[in-house]
């Protein structure tokens, strides 16, 4: 059966741009507009505790524009679930963070902080905001998302996307198969995301129960050579080949 297949486009590496030379632009609602022209579903922007992109003002114009829904990647900590319970984004997606990183270099262990994990979610669900863990398509953690009242899981598909050999692609794509079969029968909605491009997009349209892909570095990259607008329309485009899985 065809299922569609939603596209979020994160659009922290515009911010990255700005903020190499410390100017206006580009302008991050601009992108955001260009993004919804384009097809887009929803806009993701990660907000760091070292503010390396992303600042608390673009989060607020991106929030009052409200053009398309706002999905705002975070840590778990007290400043940030602060500040996010302020701005009340369509959604939260709490992802590990370390301030050495590129970029998110891993999923989130849920399993492992419980504990803290289970009062923010809380206050964030009462404030009207759908929580999303950002985790590997791993049982253990699955397990602790669905235990831990998370309706969504974003399964981490960066170990896919930088794998060096076919066998390696196969083994991580398999494990992405059986995490969103995993996450689909705990009852979590299945989004995933992290280094997809066009080029391995194929192998991630295998994995069933998707609802949400949110990309965006390629998106950005493909956008130097012709736009923001028509990458994105080219990306919503290539997810209409998606049927549910296998």
């Amino acid at each position: 059966m065809r299922t569609s297949l939603k596209l979020g486009v994160n659009i922290d590496h515009v911010a990255a741009l700005r903020q190499a030379r410390g100017t206006a632009y580009p302008d991050l609602l601009a992108a955001a507009h260009c993004c919804a022209a384009g097809g887009a579903d929803g806009i993701t922007v990660h907000l760091r505790e070292d503010r390396r992109h992303i600042q608390d003002a673009d989060v607020w114009r991106l929030r009052r524009d409200d053009r398309l829904p706002l999905n705002l990647e975070m840590a778990n900590t007290p400043e940030i679930v602060r500040f996010a319970l302020r701005v009340r984004p369509a959604e939260v997606c709490l992802v590990p963070e370390r301030r050495q990183e590129l970029t998110t270099e891993g999923g989130l262990d849920a399993a492992g902080q419980v504990r803290a994990l289970r009062p923010t979610i809380r206050r964030l669900q009462a404030a009207g905001i759908v929580v999303s863990l950002f985790v590997a398509a791993d049982r253990r953690q699955l397990a602790a998302a669905a235990a831990l009242g998370a309706p969504v899981v974003e399964l981490h598909t960066g170990a896919f996307a930088g794998a060096r050999s076919a066998a390696a692609r196969r083994r991580t794509l398999d494990r992405l198969i059986r995490g969103a079969e995993l996450a689909h029968a705990l009852g979590l909605k299945v989004n995933a995301g992290h280094g997809i491009h066009l080029d391995n997009l194929d192998d991630i349209l295998r994995m069933p129960w998707l609802d949400t892909l949110n990309i965006g570095h390629s998106l950005v990259a493909r956008a130097m050579f012709c736009g923001l607008t028509p990458a994105v329309r080219e990306m919503r485009r290539a997810l209409r080949a998606y049927r549910g899985g296998m």
